[in-house]
């Protein structure tokens, strides 16, 4: 199997790295790469993010070639797909961090300040924090209430509560996970959840949509 982890200069490439070798084991391939050849003919995409959505995003176009061979793997070729971070938010329409700023597109919806009701509750949301989540074969095997990290002031709405796949409580629901068909991502970084973080990578690595 071919992993591509993308490099776009978004930073957090190498803990996500070494997730992903970790989980998927002698035998396969995890390249961190700017090239799009390698993501269009990989297994597996991942795209980490870290900082601002406007930034996250323009970097992404700024690697010539890069956008359309995810589009080529992703969306033509239907190779399982996940975004981390600011790299989920990326799968939104638009981001309004600092300005509106043009996602992706692949799952409708928009990344938004996220609005505690508690005014105790600070942002950026920093630490742990419980999931409620529904089936789905990325999340198999975790217990109920699974903690996992997040570190985020945004976060993604998406227009069809169907693909909502996890949310948090931080002053009101926040959406931690989505999926849609083989495109997938995650709020919180999987990297940095220990044990349920990891079961999340190699359940995606076995993942079949």
């Amino acid at each position: 199997m071919k992993i591509a982890v993308v490099d776009y200069g978004s930073g957090n490439l190498r803990s996500a790295a070494k997730a992903f070798e970790r989980e998927a084991g002698p035998g396969h391939t995890v390249s961190v790469t700017a090239d799009p050849d390698i993501v269009r003919k990989a297994d597996r995409v991942v795209l980490p993010g870290q900082g601002a959505f406007g930034d996250c995003a323009a970097g992404l176009r700024a690697v010539p070639g890069m956008v359309a061979a995810l589009e080529e793997a992703v969306l033509k070729r239907a190779v399982p797909f996940f975004g981390i971070c600011v790299g989920m938010q990326l799968l939104a329409t638009r981001g309004l961090e600092h300005g509106t700023h043009a996602g992706l597109g692949w799952i409708a919806g928009e990344v938004r300040l996220m609005t505690p009701s508690d005014p105790s509750l600070k942002l950026p949301q920093l630490g742990w924090n419980a999931l409620d989540f529904r089936p789905h074969p990325l999340l198999a095997g975790w217990p109920a209430g699974a903690h996992v990290y997040f570190a985020n002031s945004y976060h993604f709405v998406p227009e069809d509560p169907a693909c909502v796949l996890a949310t948090a409580d931080y002053g009101g629901p926040i959406v931690a996970a989505v999926a849609k068909a083989n495109i997938a991502g995650s709020q919180f970084h999987p990297e940095k959840s220990q044990a349920i973080g990891l079961k999340l990578v190699s359940n995606f690595l076995a993942w079949n949509p």
